[in-house]
C-alpha cells in the first residue's frame, strides 16, 4: 500500500519528459519555488490545479497524486496477516478501527472489502461482549452488501452473498437468511470435470489433473460440512445418526483428514462430542473429546492449508486461488486458544465439568501435554 505522494509523482513525470521545474511553473502560472515545494513534500497544488497538472503530463489525477483505489492480490494477502497478528496482540477496538479507515481508503475494492469483512466475522469472538459481538457482525454484513452490489466478480459476488447468510444465521434473523438464499438452491454442475477436459484437449495433463484435484478438495470439506448439520437434524433417527457418525470418520479416514486438513476434522469432533453429548451418551462424548486432544496435541502446526501424497499438485492451486493461499483465517495464537475454549466454554459440556475425564482433558489442553 503506498500513501499519496505528489512530490515523487511530480519529479518522475517532469525528468520523463526532460522538463525543468521552471517550465512546469511558468506552465502552471506559479512561481519556480512553489514548485520546488510541491516536489519536496513542504506543500500541495491547490485542488484546483490538479486536473491542469496531470492533463499537462497526460496521466490521470490518480496517477499524479500516487491514489490507489485497489490493492493487489498479494497486498491483500500481506494486510490480512498483519491484520491476524494484531486481532491477536492488541485491543480489539484498536485493530477494529484500523480495519475501519483500510475500508475508508479502499472502499472502491471489492476484494479487500471482502476480506475485511470476513476478517471481522472470523475474528468476532473477540469483541468482549454479545453487543460488541453483534456490531462486529453487522459490519461485516455492510462490507458483503457492498461487495456483492459493486464487485463484476460473479465467484466474489456469491462468496459474499454466503457469508451475509453466515452472518445473519449468528445473529439469528432466519427469515432473512431463507430470503437471501431460497432462489440459489438449485443443482448446478460442477466445472472442473470441463475444465480438466479442455485441458486435457490442449495436452495439458498437469493442469488437468490439478483442476480436478482442486475441485475433489473442495467436495470433500463441502462433503463434510454438509453431513455434521444433517447428523444434527437425526438426533430422533438413531439409525440415521449412527450413520451419519461412521459415514462422517469413514470419509475422514479415507481422505486421511489428520494430516490433509485436521482443522476441519477438530470441527467434526467437536460437532460430533457436542451432539453424543445433546443425547446423554457420555461414553461417546468422549471418545470424540479424547480424539479431538489428540489431534490438538498431535504435530500439525503450523496450521496451513496444503495437499498431500495424492492431492499432490494442491499446493500451487491455493496460492494461485485463494486469497489467503495456504493461511487459515486467524492467527495460530488464537486458533489454539479457540482449541481449549470450544470445550471449556462450551455449555452444551457443563454437565462433565466435574467429571475427572473431563478435567483431565482440560488440562492436557492448557498444558500442551499429550
Amino acid at each position: 500500500m503506498k500513501e499519496l505522494n505528489i512530490g515523487a509523482n511530480l519529479i518522475k513525470n517532469r525528468r520523463k519528459r526532460g522538463i525543468t521545474q521552471e517550465a512546469l511553473a511558468e506552465y502552471m502560472g506559479v512561481s519556480k519555488a512553489s514548485v520546488s515545494k510541491w516536489e519536496t513534500g513542504t506543500t500541495y497544488p491547490d485542488i484546483t490545479l490538479l486536473p491542469r497538472l496531470a492533463t499537462f503530463f497526460n496521466i490521470s489525477i490518480d496517477d499524479l497524486i500516487g491514489y490507489e483505489p485497489q490493492m493487489t492480490k498479494k497486498d491483500i494477502r500481506r494486510l490480512y496477516r498483519q491484520l491476524c497478528r494484531d486481532f491477536s496482540e492488541k485491543p480489539f477496538e484498536e485493530v477494529m478501527g484500523h480495519c475501519r479507515e483500510i475500508v475508508m481508503k479502499y472502499f472502491a475494492c471489492a476484494p479487500l472489502l471482502f476480506q475485511i469483512g470476513s476478517l471481522y466475522v472470523n475474528h468476532s469472538m473477540l469483541a468482549g461482549s454479545p453487543e460488541a459481538f453483534s456490531h462486529t457482525l453487522e459490519e461485516a454484513i455492510e462490507l458483503f452488501i457492498r461487495v456483492r452490489e459493486e464487485s463484476q466478480d460473479v465467484i466474489l459476488q456469491t462468496q459474499a452473498m454466503n457469508m451475509k447468510a453466515f452472518c445473519l444465521v449468528q445473529l439469528g434473523r432466519s427469515d432473512e437468511v431463507l430470503s437471501l438464499l431460497s432462489t440459489h438452491t438449485a443443482l448446478t454442475m460442477s466445472p472442473e470435470p470441463l475444465l480438466a477436459s479442455a485441458f486435457q484437449m490442449k495436452g495439458n495433463l498437469t493442469e488437468a489433473k490439478r483442476t480436478l484435484q482442486a475441485g475433489i478438495y473442495q467436495s470433500l470439506l463441502s462433503l463434510i460440512n454438509l453431513m455434521l448439520p444433517y447428523m444434527g437434524l437425526c438426533g430422533e433417527d438413531t439409525a440415521s445418526f449412527k450413520e451419519s457418525h461412521r459415514r462422517i470418520l469413514a470419509t475422514a479416514e479415507i481422505f486421511e483428514l489428520k494430516t490433509l486438513h485436521p482443522s476441519i476434522l477438530l470441527s467434526a469432533y467437536i460437532y460430533l462430542a457436542q451432539e453424543f453429548a445433546k443425547q446423554g451418551n457420555e461414553e461417546q462424548t468422549f471418545v470424540m473429546l479424547e480424539r479431538y486432544t489428540e489431534l490438538v496435541l498431535s504435530d500439525i502446526y503450523p496450521l496451513k492449508l496444503h495437499g498431500d501424497s495424492y492431492f499432490n499438485l494442491l499446493d500451487g492451486w491455493l496460492e494461485d486461488n485463494l486469497a489467503l493461499g495456504s493461511d487459515l483465517p486467524r492467527d495460530e495464537s488464537i486458533v489454539r486458544k479457540s482449541m481449549i475454549d470450544s470445550i471449556a466454554d462450551n455449555p452444551v459440556f457443563a454437565p462433565f465439568a466435574n467429571h475427572a475425564q473431563f478435567q483431565t482433558i482440560l488440562r492436557r489442553l492448557r498444558n500442551g501435554s499429550r
